[in-house]
């Protein structure tokens, strides 16, 4: 009875990945698609949930059997030049996570209490270093409680409109069929799947593997450890990915065709006026635990990949203003907002492939794993997510620019 709380108390780290899993940029993405093709996308957001769990569980693995994250491997192996462009392109990935995670903080505070955008950028950033500061102060267990705190708000407020508006089940069974409904079908598909199989995050779960060890797992095997891991990715992906498709599904049922739903503005007036206004509260109060907690994850992420990378830790602060900055300066200039969290996401898909690839590439290997390394089944199955990821890309940029 013992170990099994010991090894209870060791789950959390995948909850910090998944709160990244339901950010304000996954919200208008999940939204739109929705409310633009109803339940077209519907096996979009299943099959991402399905790759998610997988990666994320070889990015902890890889913590947990090298005690090194993804970012160190990167940097022990790279040389100097390739290394300064890998840090670049993932920095760029970091600035469109924090954008999409900063400008969701800062509408839900515009319509939760009529702040001006900029200053609740300004607000979200403020309270991110605050949640990080309770990992600094009382160690990596108390922000995982605190992550699964936002989890559950988030939850409540997402799941909410379903109660009113329940899906029809036929329609929802026909949305697992795969298909496309035009270009814009496949550039929100790219979306969905950048916004759910997060780079920054691949990056990120190696390293909370490697710190969460210590104490709680004296005398734990790397088999046990890694059961554990499982149960722990599983779980909360599954958290993760029901509420993704639950906001899909909300607004193929309640908010298809009607004008106004291109903005979370818009999809929060819409949302009151068929829903009630206390639903629409709760989609508010959740959107704000969304973007508040999310930043907090994607700034350890983006302090992590520096220092493996290059070996660089700078102040949190400072850290913060570097990818923050920019979500501000969008704000600012008056870019619509919920339109820049869409093409965030895609930004984060095009950096998928140069996360996931070496992450594959590594756990595959028996001189980085041992006797822990892939099986044939988990290591082909890995290459058809990348596959899938890349092609969607690629496919992505055609429509995009080939015409």
């Amino acid at each position: 009875m013992r170990n099994r709380w010991r090894r209870i108390a060791l789950i959390g780290p995948a909850f910090i990945a998944a709160v990244a899993y339901v950010d304000p940029g996954n919200v208008a993405t999940n939204v739109t698609a929705g409310a633009t093709f109803g339940y077209t996308l519907v096996w979009v957001v299943v099959l991402a949930n399905v790759m998610a769990v997988l990666v994320q569980y070889l990015s902890a693995k890889l913590g947990l059997v090298t005690r090194r994250s993804l970012a160190t491997h990167l940097g022990e192996r790279l040389p100097r030049a390739p290394r300064i462009a890998y840090w670049l392109q993932a920095e760029a990935i970091a600035i469109a996570t924090d954008l999409a995670e900063v400008v969701g903080g800062a509408i839900a505070l515009y319509l939760l209490f009529d702040l001006p955008l900029v200053l609740g950028a300004g607000v979200t950033v403020v309270v991110s270093v605050l949640i990080l500061m309770i990992g600094d102060r009382h160690g990596q267990g108390a922000l995982e409680r605190t992550i699964m705190g936002f989890l559950a708000l988030i939850a409540v407020g997402f799941v909410a409109g379903l109660v009113v508006a329940p899906p029809a089940p036929i329609d929802l069974v026909g949305g697992l069929v795969p298909r496309f409904d035009g270009a814009e079908s496949v550039l929100l598909a790219s979306g969905i799947i950048g916004a759910t199989v997060m780079p920054h995050v691949i990056y990120l779960h190696s390293s909370l593997t490697v710190d969460r060890l210590g104490p709680r797992a004296e005398g734990l095997s790397v088999p046990t450890l890694l059961r554990v891991t499982r149960v722990d990715v599983a779980s909360a992906l599954v958290l993760a990915g029901l509420l993704n498709l639950s906001l899909l599904v909300l607004a193929a049922s309640a908010l298809f065709g009607i004008d106004g739903t291109d903005t979370l503005t818009g999809v929060h007036e819409v949302v009151t006026s068929e829903l009630g206004a206390g639903v629409a509260l709760l989609f508010a109060v959740a959107l704000l635990g969304s973007g508040l907690a999310s930043t907090s994850v994607g700034s350890a992420a983006g302090a992590e990949v520096m220092q493996g990378l290059l070996g660089i830790r700078l102040p949190r602060l400072v850290r913060r203003l570097v990818t923050a900055i920019p979500a501000v300066v969008v704000l600012a200039i008056g870019i619509e907002p919920s339109r820049a969290l869409v093409v965030s996401q895609v930004v984060l898909s095009l950096g998928i492939p140069f996360a996931l690839v070496p992450l594959v590439l590594l756990t595959s290997r028996a001189s980085v794993m041992g006797e822990h390394v892939n099986r044939r089944f988990v290591t082909a199955s890995a290459w058809a997510v990348a596959a899938v990821v890349i092609s969607l890309n690629l496919a992505l940029l055609w429509l995009t620019f080939g015409g």
